[in-house]
């Protein structure tokens, strides 16, 4: 089973190389894989934990697997991303699959950290470790109270129960939110879906999920590689090739380039792998005194973000200051947090620019749940059109040709450059 997902990521990856690119829109939500600047600065994250379970193979004394990870960073002086999980106890009836495969820890289910070990695992249960974790000055994020899929996802988890809905899915991500702040005084401002299933099946998307709770949607551009497992049937030896795909990559990348990292964040995993082994365990403080050689300091992704919170705008272009302010309150960047200042600006991005959020979320989500579907500027749009602010009859991807004089100085070429610069705030 795990040479069937190391299959499809590679033909997922062709697919994504062969179909024309996809089409991005101006939006509230942003996925947030990369930064731009020029600095060694690099952030990473770590998904599915706490666990309050042994590191395997156990060299540690019995330390739980967290404090393991913690204990490295501390020593590196890192601070990371958790992306945890709130409670999986409630995932049952379910039966484990088969070691080494996706399911190993649940069919319908996933069971953290292993199965029928739910009470080791999770921010409803290890609350001494989630202390730990923000005591130390690392950023806690949504991966979802349950861990149970938005939608569903046939290749790999044909089998896998999903929420199915946008409402579903709110409540989820609602109640861990709900718990971290009110147990632990922490406000969580970002999210990564569950097995990074986007599409819900309602019509809605993740990037509806967190449009309704303010987050920022968490992904990654570096994979750090210790949740695949070895096929080698020896289990040191699968450790150890384990180790060796979480360095070698990292290493390669480095040599070839000491600026690869610049503003990345790197995926990582805080739990086992699906051959119930903990590799980064063992990986973790090779890839920091890596990434220390070369000069880098490894942060938090809220960190990162004060960087530059875009991947094509840094702290060079004296936008900056204004595009962050306008994205507090206004859809500026694509979903793919870009912001293609050099594009001529559309009218449903100059909506997005002008609608309120509140108002054109509310709009877009009623369409979406009399029809099925709705354009993803159609919220904003209407907003605009009732306040007359853009023509009834407006294409919302056609070029804008003109602004409204009340909100804007002087254009004469619509660029998203130009637009930003004379938008009166």
């Amino acid at each position: 089973m795990s040479m069937i997902v190391k299959i499809g990521k590679k033909g997922k990856a062709v697919v994504k190389r062969l179909l024309p690119a996809e089409k991005h829109y101006v939006g509230y939500t942003r996925r947030i894989e990369r930064v731009k600047t020029a600095k060694r600065v690099c952030a990473m994250t770590f998904d599915d934990g706490p666990m309050d379970m042994p590191a395997a193979p156990d060299r540690f004394g019995g330390r739980a697997m967290t404090d393991v990870l913690l204990d490295t960073l501390k020593e590196y002086g890192a601070h990371v991303t958790f992306d945890v999980v709130g409670d999986t106890s409630e995932n049952y009836p379910d039966e484990a699959g088969a070691p080494g495969s996706a399911s190993w820890g649940g069919v319908k289910y996933d069971h953290y950290p292993d199965f029928r070990q739910d009470a080791r695992g999770g921010a409803a249960h290890c609350e001494r470790l989630i202390r730990r974790m923000l005591d130390e000055g690392h950023q806690i994020t949504n991966h979802g109270f349950r861990h149970v899929i938005f939608g569903k996802k046939p290749f790999v988890y044909g089998k896998r129960a999903y929420l199915g809905s946008l409402d579903a899915a709110v409540a989820d991500l609602k109640r861990l939110d709900t718990l971290m702040r009110e147990r632990y005084g922490c406000a969580l401002t970002m999210g990564r879906p569950p097995h990074y299933v986007d599409k819900i099946g309602d019509g809605f998307t993740s990037y509806d999920v967190y449009d309704r709770l303010g987050y920022q949607y968490m992904a990654a551009s570096f994979d750090g590689a210790g949740w695949l497992p070895s096929t080698l049937s020896d289990p040191d030896e699968a450790l150890e090739a384990e180790i060796a795909a979480m360095i070698n990559p990292m290493r390669a990348a480095l040599e070839a380039d000491p600026d690869f990292f610049c503003g990345q964040i790197i995926f990582q995993k805080d739990g086992y792998n699906m051959g119930k082994r903990t590799p980064v365990a063992f990986a973790l403080g090779r890839q920091l005194k890596l990434l220390k050689e070369y000069g880098y300091e490894v942060v938090t992704v809220g960190h990162l973000m004060q960087e530059s919170p875009f991947a094509d705008v840094g702290a060079d272009d004296p936008l900056l200051p204004k595009l962050v302010k306008l994205s507090e309150t206004a859809g500026v960047a694509f979903t793919d947090n870009r912001v293609r200042l050099d594009r001529t600006m559309a009218w449903g991005e100059l909506a997005m620019l002008l609608a309120p959020k509140a108002e054109a979320m509310a709009k877009r989500e009623a369409a979406i749940r009399k029809s099925g579907k709705a354009h993803p500027y159609a919220g904003a749009m209407a907003w605009c059109i009732e306040q007359k602010l853009i023509g009834a009859n407006a294409n919302p991807d056609a070029p804008v040709t003109a602004l409204p004089e009340e909100k804007f100085t002087e254009v004469k070429e619509f660029s998203r450059r130009n637009v930003y610069e004379a938008y009166q705030i």
